[in-house]
């Protein structure tokens, strides 16, 4: 039956091309084309009332796709109205198909289709064509250019391009809510029939999700949409062509529904009641256990947070972010003497209520957290346990009590304590604890200006158990008692001009007291009595804590008396009430008209006190390198002098002395000073030349052998072997040691040509010649050498008697 339908089907086609070609044919639908090219046939030029014919005449050409025929499917024939059925002419086709789709006759131009055509690859095919004379080949007409079109039919089904389609909504949404659009298209020509007219349908899941029939959006069907139930659905959703007539071509996707998450669920706790064990020596934060409250809701909308309802002053809790867990700790320390059971209500809430579920109900739950707290030995406990202050006064005796420490065994069995002070906060023994009762006494005097407040710590142990021990911090303050006298703040010094008038005030006074009356301070001034008969000042009593010094006389004179010593009696409140005494020192100063001081002896002072304390340390600082450089300039020369070795009082080095230096003559007595010669022995000038050296002047062994007279002095003055001696000592001392430089200085004085009479003058070369060498020649050399030979001359017996 199929086949015959096709069948059919194309005969009434080609049928109905037939009749619309014959019909377009005597309605004379033609086309003229253009000028020709090559010089078209010249017509007589018409006439006003004559029909102009024109070049080419055909129909507009369709060719029906899908054309299964064995023939070749007609399109059509192209014809010009020179032709007159001669035979003459001759038509060829070009373009797009031709001579392969689409063949011409050359005679009658019946133009056929030779393949089968599918509208949806190719809509149309433009060719043109030509009209030849058949002998000469000659252009009859000019080409004209022609479309064919293939006719469409509804051969193509819609298709879902797309697909599969994945779309979301939201639970609980109401009816008619839109969930996405799906969108089918349809090959065939959408101008041509109904054949690209495309409805919507669903097949499968009409009952929840509904279709737009025209526009292809999918939309909820129920409000009752449960993501808890169901998470998902999966519909089918069909479109058909032909606006969904019979004969229409359909197809189908899948659409994949996903029902998204909306906060409509509370939270639930699985148990109503929860029991966990801590012991009561837990430190603060220690967890106790982890409860947790499901949500069948998912993503954000099961965050929640956990509250405590009671107990809240011993638990806290906690959420832990990534369990979504309620973690109860403790918040304080527990105790089992005194509760072991606590009933802890703990509150579940939802962080993100959404307003629209509100109706729903309450999205909060609570349950109960049991905990029972076990017993274990704890140390003694203080009271009061943050400390204790106790007061003493500063002239308690020793011995004396300060306070009572109480501590006591917290347990059941309630074991004895005892006490003892912690040593390292009491090094120097102040204190003392009775073990058993807990007073604390005074171990030594207390000085309170030393030490206002003492801080001890207090140990108290189990007596059956050492290791369960406390300690708490007692802190002992001294009270005052007035055992300091009060004293000026400072050695108080004044000035005052010379023409000061009566009853100035010069200056004002306070006073310290170490110390400090519950009360406060109340001083009382007054002159000692040893300055009470002074003339020239009083005092006055400020009544702040003060005094003021004033002038009771005017017309000073510094000249007369520049410094006044006032001494001033100071008198505390006691009780008892205590005294001293200071002094103020005044000065007398000159002042110009103005009043301003400008000298006196207070202005040094007034100087140095003005200088700033970084002054003061520069000058000191310069002060102290002076002596330093002194001190080192000191120390170098000690220590070069102690490099030499030390010499006796008749160090014969001192008088080897350089005479190197050329005389002026014999009459030249100035040229040289002869008492460098005799430093040693401080030898004076002989006043002539006849008379004698003056005993005094000489050696103690030349005096001696004076005295002694005759031939024996002569003999004894010419012996110099206690020169020699002396200088071979000297000589071997320097040679043996290596860091002495050589002090001695050997001179050698030359003769002036070999005739010349003078011999070495060297007393180191007189002292290697014996001691009975004649110096009488000395006298021979002139004025110059007269005390040198008065020194050698031999001893006048006569002379040295009278």
């Amino acid at each position: 039956m199929a086949p015959f339908f096709k069948a059919g089907t194309w005969t009434l086609f080609a049928a109905l091309h037939l009749f619309s070609c014959c019909s377009f044919g005597c309605c004379e639908a033609s086309r003229t084309s253009g000028s020709d090219s090559e010089g078209s046939r010249q017509e007589p030029e018409p006439s006003p009332y004559e029909r102009v014919k024109r070049g080419w005449v055909w129909n507009q050409f369709f060719v029906v796709e899908e054309y299964t025929g064995t023939e070749p499917l007609y399109v059509g024939k192209i014809h010009t109205d020179s032709d007159e059925g001669e035979g003459n002419i001759k038509y060829t086709i070009t373009g797009e198909g031709a001579g392969t789709i689409f063949i011409i006759d050359e005679l009658t131009g019946d133009i056929h289709a030779t393949e089968r055509l599918d509208r949806e690859e190719k809509a149309s095919y433009t060719m043109r064509a030509r009209a030849r004379d058949r002998l000469s080949n000659d252009l009859l007409e000019s080409e004209s250019e022609f479309v064919i079109k293939v006719q469409d039919i509804n051969d193509s089904e819609p298709k879902f391009l797309e697909g599969p389609y994945i779309g979301s909504v939201a639970e609980l949404s109401p009816i008619g809510t839109s969930v996405m659009k799906v969108t089918a298209s349809d090959a065939d020509d959408p101008t041509y029939g109904s054949s690209a007219k495309v409805v919507y349908s669903v097949m499968d899941g009409e009952n929840i999700f509904t279709v737009d029939r025209n526009e292809g959006i999918i939309m909820t069907a129920v409000a009752d949409l449960d993501r808890e139930t169901q998470d998902r659905y999966e519909l089918v959703v069909k479109a058909t062509d032909m606006a969904g007539q019979m004969g229409g071509l359909s197809g189908s996707t899948t659409v994949t529904i996903v029902i998204t998450d909306v906060n409509d669920n509370p939270p639930r706790f699985p148990q109503k009641m929860y029991q966990f064990s801590v012991s009561e020596g837990a430190a603060v934060g220690t967890p106790v256990g982890r409860i947790i409250a499901t949500d069948a809701d998912m993503g954000e909308n099961t965050d929640m947070s956990y509250l405590i309802k009671e107990e809240g002053d011993l638990f806290k809790v906690t959420t832990d972010v990534e369990t979504q867990e309620a973690i109860v700790s403790i918040k304080k320390p527990l105790d089992f003497e005194s509760k072991r059971t606590h009933n802890v209500v703990v509150e579940a809430v939802n962080k993100h209520v959404d307003p629209r579920f509100v109706d729903l109900g309450s999205f909060r739950d609570q349950t109960i957290v049991r905990v029972s707290v076990s017993d274990i030995d704890e140390p003694p406990i203080f009271q009061p346990a943050d400390g204790t202050i106790m007061e003493v006064q500063e002239d308690t005796k020793v011995g004396a009590l300060v306070g009572v420490i109480s501590a006591r065994d917290p347990d059941v069995k309630n074991k004895p304590v005892r006490f003892s002070i912690d040593r390292t906060t009491d090094q120097e023994m102040i204190f003392h604890i009775d073990p058993d009762s807990g007073a604390i006494t005074l171990g030594k005097v207390l000085d309170r200006e030393t030490a206002g407040w003492h801080n001890i710590t207090v140990r108290a142990v189990e007596t059956e158990n050492h290791t369960m021990a406390s300690h708490s911090a007692v802190s002992i303050r001294i009270l005052d008692v007035n055992d300091n006298p009060p004293e000026l703040a400072t050695p108080y010094e004044a000035s005052i001009c010379e023409d000061a008038k009566p009853g100035q005030l010069i200056h004002t006074i306070s006073v310290v007291d170490k110390d400090e009356p519950q009360s406060g301070h109340r001083f009382y001034f007054t002159l000692a009595p040893e300055g009470s008969s002074n003339r020239h000042f009083t005092l006055w009593d400020v009544k702040d804590n003060t005094a003021g010094i004033r002038t009771q006389r005017s017309g000073f004179n510094r000249h007369e008396q520049n410094v006044y010593f006032l001494p001033i009696l100071v008198v505390d409140s006691g009780p008892p009430s205590l005294s001293s005494t200071g002094t103020l020192t005044i000065h007398v100063c000159g002042c110009d008209p103005e009043g301003a001081i400008q000298s006196c002896n207070a202005t040094a002072y007034s100087m140095s006190a003005a200088l700033s304390p970084g002054a003061l340390i520069a000058l000191l600082v310069c002060i102290l390198i002076l002596i330093v450089l002194v001190l080192l300039i000191l120390t170098l020369k000690r220590h070069r002098k102690g490099q030499r070795m030390a010499e006796d009082e008749e160090d014969m080095r001192d008088n080897v002395i350089k005479y190197n230096d050329e005389g002026g003559g014999e009459q030249d007595t100035q040229a040289y000073d002869m008492s460098a010669l005799r430093n040693l022995y401080d030898f004076p000038e002989a006043k002539s030349c006849d008379s004698g050296p003056d005993i005094r002047s000489l050696p103690q062994w030349i005096q001696a052998n004076r005295v002694g007279g005759g031939a024996e002095g002569a003999a004894a003055a010419a012996d110099f072997s206690l020169f020699k001696g002396y200088i071979r000592k000297k000589v071997e001392q320097a040679d043996a040691d290596l860091s002495v430089p050589p002090y001695d200085s050997f001179q050698t004085y030359a003769f002036e040509g070999n005739s010349s009479p003078a011999l070495s003058l060297s007393s180191i070369h007189t002292m290697s010649t014996t001691s009975e060498q004649d110096f009488s020649y000395l006298s021979d050399w002139g004025p110059r050498f007269r005390q040198l030979a008065g020194y050698y001359a031999p001893a006048n017996p006569e002379e040295e008697g009278s």
